[in-house]
């Protein structure tokens, strides 16, 4: 099977990527490779997949309708799955834009092409931010997600209303999953294990926001791509299908062949907890800057991951100090320590 993932240079797309190769699937990935993060680093995970003879990929941004709409009608998919996005709550302060071209303009264009490529099954990623406000934990997914509270949230929901609609008009089988806090080897250094772990090596303080009252579903990486390959082969049906039967607790659309599926590791950790199980694992104590909550984030996500394992047999289970311990691991070798 041919599967067309965007923002393959980016820590998840390598991920997925990865793991479908080695199962023997044609891989075709896109990435702008943006200069939002270390470049070298999406570099290095290029190369990686470069050593599979399935591998194709499109350098380009998914904001360029010609460039998308050409790549995808060479690869002929029967899947697709965009996970190409500006990421980051805090950098959605500084520069909202940059959301609007990739996550709500960007994910237009990959409506269109699989509207106009006739798509098998479109799958969409989003996150637990869209939550927001909620308070009501775990979340799942008929709980509200009407309030967000950072603009790069708010253009995730954007997405999923977005993709709902044409799921509707043009019969386009969606599945968008929410990821929770995902971390792990060759990981974003813009997210909080990386930089502790390289603050604690270079005797740099960390900022720990809310003072540490913070609490997040952690799932390792590994644990979600596998949860999305899975899914890959759970398409959802439409209204008129004989199979139209939701399960129980189902998000299912009544109108569309659509749903949102979380995929977390349904453990909430706090986040001091996470701080002392990279101090354990690099044996050395962390200085600590505490701080306030910055705005833009919600003190706490936590997974009802029972869907999933509804559809899929499969529950994420990676410990998080498992997850921490082998991250290190790997950064120490990256970085050859």
């Amino acid at each position: 099977m041919t599967v067309f993932i965007t923002g393959v240079a980016g820590f998840i797309g390598f991920h997925l990527a990865d793991l479908l190769l080695r199962q023997g699937h044609e891989v075709h990935g896109y990435d702008g490779v943006t200069n939002y993060y270390d470049i070298e680093l999406k570099r290095a995970r290029l190369r990686l997949l470069d050593r599979y003879p399935r591998f194709k990929m499109t350098e380009a941004f998914i904001e360029h309708e010609a460039d998308l709409s050409a790549a995808v009608a060479r690869a002929n998919p029967r899947v697709i799955v965009h996970l190409a996005a500006q990421a980051g709550v805090r950098y959605s302060l500084e520069n909202p834009r940059a959301y609007v071209e990739s996550n709500i303009i960007g994910t237009f264009n990959v409506l269109e092409c699989a509207k106009h490529q006739k798509i098998q099954h479109l799958l969409i990623a989003s996150t637990s931010s869209v939550y927001g406000a909620n308070v009501e934990l775990p979340y799942r997914e008929d709980h509200k997600a009407d309030t967000q509270l950072s603009f790069y949230a708010a253009t995730k929901k954007s997405n999923e209303s977005m993709a709902h609609a044409y799921a509707h008009l043009h019969g386009i089988p969606t599945t968008v999953f929410r990821f929770f806090t995902v971390y792990g080897p060759w990981g974003r250094p813009d997210m909080a294990l990386f930089k502790f772990t390289k603050a604690i090596i270079n005797d740099t303080p960390i900022d720990i926001y809310n003072h540490g009252d913070m609490w997040r579903d952690f799932t390792y990486v590994t644990d979600l791509v596998h949860g999305v390959q899975l899914l890959m082969g759970v398409v959802p049906p439409g209204p008129q299908d004989s199979l139209h039967k939701p399960v129980n607790g189902d998000s299912l659309s009544a109108v569309a062949p659509y749903r949102v599926v979380n995929v977390g590791n349904s453990e909430k950790v706090r986040l001091l907890d996470f701080v002392e199980a990279i101090e354990e694992s690099l044996g050395k104590r962390a200085i600590r800057n505490y701080m306030q909550i910055q705005a833009g984030d919600v003190p706490a996500t936590w997974a009802d991951a029972t869907l999933l394992e509804q559809l899929t047999g499969y529950r994420p289970q990676t410990s998080f100090k498992d997850g921490v311990r082998h991250f290190v691991d790997w950064y120490r070798q990256y970085h050859s320590m």
